[in-house]
């Protein structure tokens, strides 16, 4: 019986498909990588999935054999075709032809599950915790290993690290190197696996608040905090009342921290 590779590879010739990698299109030949995938998702027969980006199916196919419901949001119009004749066309498979950062997500409890084009990582990310009216259970997601490393970096945090945090638990399933995927992307990637809090660690103006402070202080990376935050009325003080040391830079603050600095601007203002 072929493996995966080549019957992939077999069915795109057949059908003339010519892969748009300026779309962020590297299919996912590794079985291996898709098993840890499934186990790091955990689909139950009750679960409703939203897959971002399914290509021609190749998650999909396993989606679908587990979860009740599968909406599965593709931007390449070609590709939808191709997405029904690799899965069958199951009674439980919704397509949606349109841009998934754009697309409503579910009401109603949903699990997000996808191996996403890597330049749409933040904004996708974004759209789930900061856009949406109800925010996925879980994420298991097959990115960028940089990005996912330095999402699970809490000693040097970045502005996705922040954002992640307040939302869930992310963690590391696993590494996957260019040769399993059809072509091979330029970097390596890793499946990260999102467990998402029943609610966000603070409120909704809170993280604003955060989010503007944030970007104010990684507007300067290297620079200390007393040169950023504390060049601003009051900075210094509400710095100096947290116990937060000036000479820090932003990288180096726990999300406690910044959520207490949020509350304690707004509660000046």
């Amino acid at each position: 019986m072929p493996d995966l590779s080549t019957t992939l590879r077999n069915f795109l010739s057949r059908h003339g498909v010519w892969l748009n990698t300026n779309l962020g299109q590297h299919f996912l030949i590794d079985e291996t990588v898709l098993e840890k995938i499934m186990e790091a998702a955990d689909i139950q027969s009750t679960d409703h999935v939203v897959e971002i980006g399914p290509g021609i199916g190749v998650l999909t196919k396993l989606l679908v054999e587990h979860a009740k419901t599968v909406t599965a949001i593709e931007l390449d119009r070609g590709l939808i075709a191709l997405l029904t004749e690799w899965t069958g066309d199951p009674k439980n498979l919704e397509v949606i032809n349109d841009n998934a950062l754009s697309v409503a997500f579910p009401t109603t409890p949903y699990k997000i599950v996808a191996n996403i084009p890597y330049h749409i990582t933040s904004p996708l990310l974004r759209h789930a915790f900061l856009e949406s009216s109800v925010t996925p259970t879980t994420l298991t997601l097959l990115i960028q290993r940089e990005v996912a490393e330095k999402i699970c970096d809490a000693e040097d945090a970045g502005m996705l690290t922040i954002l992640v945090a307040l939302f869930g638990t992310p963690r590391i399933v696993t590494k996957v190197p260019p040769g399993s995927f059809l072509p091979p992307p330029k970097v390596d990637s890793a499946v990260l696996h999102i467990e998402c809090f029943t609610k966000s660690r603070t409120t909704p103006d809170v993280i604003e608040e955060i989010f503007r402070l944030t970007k104010l202080g990684f507007s300067q990376k290297r620079k200390m905090l007393r040169n950023t935050l504390g060049a601003f009325p009051e900075g210094m003080e509400r710095l100096e009342a947290l116990g937060i040391d000036p000479t820090r830079r932003p990288q180096t603050l726990t999300i406690d921290e910044w959520i207490a600095l949020a509350e304690r601007n707004l509660k000046n203002r």
